[in-house]
């Protein structure tokens, strides 16, 4: 009992004293909140865009383009090769005749395209993968049928999606880089911020020193210290990646509504949440031993 009492009494003297220099603390909290939000943004980052890819519900396919005037036996050949590949879902065909029609319905250009001769607009098809196919079974499909019969063009639809993986591959990378940095970052304003506690009481450790305490009793008032920092830069950097969130919603629920999707934010959730304020509290222990062990070592009592 008397060990539990001790650590409430520490973790409430230690509140006392962030209370009395609540500035001085507040500062500390933005500085390691600003450390562990950025690389904790850039995890987020990699989530959502690792949920875009997964759930887009278009899958990479492949369009063909046909010569204008093409014959429509050439065509229906082409989609029937196409639909015998063991990785291609489904197969449409888009005429010459609809491709004109849906021109003429969304271009506003109806009268003009009336006066010409002859249909100006090719044939065209889509093939689309089956789910769990690779980008090489894509490039496969698509040569089978690049020299076919009055096939005019071949556009692999995948490279907006082979850029999105790229740039999550980036974004991931460069997380861990920063993360570890801006950790060591945070880490370091703790111990600093523990060592000026640290001085500020060496009187204190002397008498205790001289009544015999331990280095964990010396050491403990200080750990609660970096815990409670830690804690607090975690609080931080969840209302700094909040604010952000809030600050790009509008922009971002326009970008993907241009895409047909909805804004559905991933990651951002209790347990992320915990997790940030864990590792928060981590960093700020690891900080304060740091500094702990560096001036109680050389402490001399007088």
């Amino acid at each position: 009992m008397s060990w539990w009492q001790d650590h409430l009494r520490i973790a409430a003297e230690t509140m006392r004293f962030v209370s009395a220099s609540l500035g001085t603390s507040f500062l500390v909290w933005l500085l390691v909140g600003i450390a562990l939000a950025l690389p904790s943004g850039l995890l987020l980052l990699q989530l959502n865009l690792a949920e875009m890819t997964s759930a887009w519900d278009g899958r990479p396919g492949l369009s063909v383009y046909f010569e204008v005037g093409a014959e429509e036996s050439s065509v229906r050949a082409v989609g029937q090769q196409l639909e015998a590949h063991p990785h291609i879902e489904r197969v449409e065909i888009t005429t010459a005749a609809e491709a004109l029609a849906n021109f003429q319905a969304h271009s506003g250009l109806a009268d003009a395209l009336e006066l010409l001769d002859e249909n100006p607009l090719p044939a065209s098809l889509r093939a689309v993968l089956k789910a769990g196919a690779s980008m090489p079974d894509l490039d496969a499909a698509g040569a089978s049928v690049v020299d076919a019969e009055a096939v005019a063009d071949l556009v692999i639809e995948k490279t907006w999606m082979q850029r999105v993986l790229d740039a999550s591959q980036v974004v991931n990378r460069l997380g861990i880089i920063l993360g570890l940095l801006f950790g060591v970052g945070a880490v370091l304003v703790t111990a600093t911020s523990v060592r000026l506690a640290i001085e500020s009481r060496l009187d204190e450790l002397r008498v205790l020193k001289l009544v015999g305490a331990t280095a964990g009793q010396m050491r403990r008032p200080f750990l609660y210290f970096g815990a409670f920092y830690g804690f607090g830069g975690g609080l931080v950097a969840a209302m700094l990646i909040s604010l952000c969130l809030v600050l790009i919603e509008n922009p971002l629920a326009n970008l993907l509504g241009s895409y047909g999707r909805d804004l559905e934010t991933a990651g951002f959730d209790p347990i992320f949440l915990v997790g940030l304020l864990c590792v928060g509290g981590l960093l700020g222990v690891i900080g304060a031993l740091l500094a702990a062990k560096q001036r109680l070592v050389r402490l001399e009592v007088l």
